[in-house]
């Protein structure tokens, strides 16, 4: 286990990226999804289809699957799809115990079938999960839609689960495509989540782990809100958040805050405005303890003690604004204090003071340039001016220049 999972007394790493069905968050696009596909395969529906962008959760959503049906399903797994429809059927006979005599189409198939109704007489199912459905050919996605049609009765011999990235729709909406389409008993698609949804999946995934939601402070939490605004998968917030983690592990934190949120986010070549968070953090304290130090002056010259308490200042605005954001799920989140922001650091303003600089040269670059012109046009003025006169000398061309 990770030295940071120590440090912040946690049983378990709660951002690993693997598909435990331990942490499966069961909120959301995946519970619905995941009640949708248990009820088609109870029917014997057949033909399912889910779709996702990378990293959310497509995988981990099959292994709870697996995980509602341990004896009831016989499971075939396969990481990827095959190149053509004979190596899939090939590969289902051979994961069926089967030694077909033929690799024709036609034997493997009738083989598979005689397979599949032992199983089915046995109040069993077979549920075949394809990974990385999205790179199927179309000679693949018609070995589905055949493998689809093997029935008994009004009962599916066979379940398939077939999981793909978003390209996958593309290629089921094609025309050629209809008769597969037309065969799919359910179609979902995972979408990205909310801000608060990634607040209560961040949540979740630290207790299971066995720690709170005060691991991150009211600055980091809205720092990871900021990250997040446009939403996000489970892959890319367990990774911020893990290195997030380690960042305030390396630093000797208690605490998650958004300065570590930031260098977490540069870690990953994430492009967010949590930087702009932290100047604006940094800026309101700054102004805090300039109010606080005129505060404790006026106090130490004021006679009656209630002065000093006159001079209070209110929450600011950025806190507000991040108290507001965890409002909504309080039950589920204890009340998260706001930890104070060390400002030791000036690396922010000093970068912030060097573009100062920068541009402050730059104008003081354009002001020298026009006056050296200035200077330019005056001596070709002179020079002009001489030239066209019959002066003698450079002295009596500028005496007759002022004489005028």
């Amino acid at each position: 286990m990770h030295m940071y999972a120590q440090h912040f007394n946690l049983k378990l790493l709660p951002f690993e990226n693997v598909p435990d069905p331990l942490f499966f968050y069961d909120h959301g696009d995946h519970a619905r999804i995941r009640k949708q596909i248990s009820g088609s395969l109870q029917s014997g529906r057949g033909l399912i289809v889910v779709t996702g962008p990378i990293g959310s959760g497509k995988t981990t959503l099959s292994q709870m699957i697996k995980a509602d049906f341990p004896e009831s399903i016989q499971l075939i797994w396969m990481a990827e799809p095959p190149a053509s429809s004979t190596d899939l059927y090939l590969f289902l006979a051979q994961e069926l115990g089967l030694h077909p005599a033929s690799s024709e189409k036609t034997f493997v198939m009738r083989d598979i079938r005689n397979a599949l109704m032992t199983i089915n007489s046995q109040e069993k199912k077979c549920l075949v999960i394809i990974d990385e459905s999205h790179l199927m050919s179309e000679d693949v996605l018609n070995g589905i839609r055949l493998l689809n049609n093997l029935e008994e009765g009004s009962t599916k011999l066979i379940q398939l689960l077939l999981l793909g990235q978003d390209e996958l729709m593309e290629k089921i909406n094609k025309p050629e495509m209809i008769p597969f389409k037309q065969r799919i008993a359910a179609l979902e698609s995972l979408g990205k989540m909310t801000t608060d949804g990634v607040i209560k999946y961040i949540t979740h995934r630290i207790q299971v782990a066995g720690g709170n939601p005060n691991l991150i402070s009211a600055t980091g939490w809205e720092a990871i809100s900021i990250a997040f605004s446009t939403g996000g998968t489970p892959r890319t917030i367990n990774s911020l958040c893990d290195r997030s983690f380690n960042v305030a592990y390396e630093r000797n934190k208690s605490a998650i805050d958004a300065k570590d949120v930031y260098e977490a986010t540069q870690r990953m070549g994430l492009i967010t405005d949590v930087f702009h968070y932290i100047i604006m953090l940094n800026n309101e304290e700054r102004k805090k303890q300039e109010s606080q130090d005129i505060a404790d002056k006026s106090s130490q010259e004021a006679v009656a003690p209630e002065t000093a308490s006159s001079s209070e200042q209110p929450l600011s605005p950025s806190i507000k604004k991040a108290e507001q954001r965890i409002n909504p799920i309080r039950d589920e989140i204890p009340v998260i204090p706001r930890a104070r922001i060390d400002v030791s650091n000036k690396s922010y303003d000093e970068i912030a003071n060097a573009i100062r600089v920068k541009y402050e040269q730059k104008n003081l670059q354009i002001s020298v340039a026009l006056l050296l012109l200035s200077l330019t046009a005056f001596l070709i003025s002179i020079f002009y001016f001489c030239h066209r006169s019959d002066s003698d000398g450079l002295l009596e061309c500028l005496t007759h220049l002022f004489s005028f």
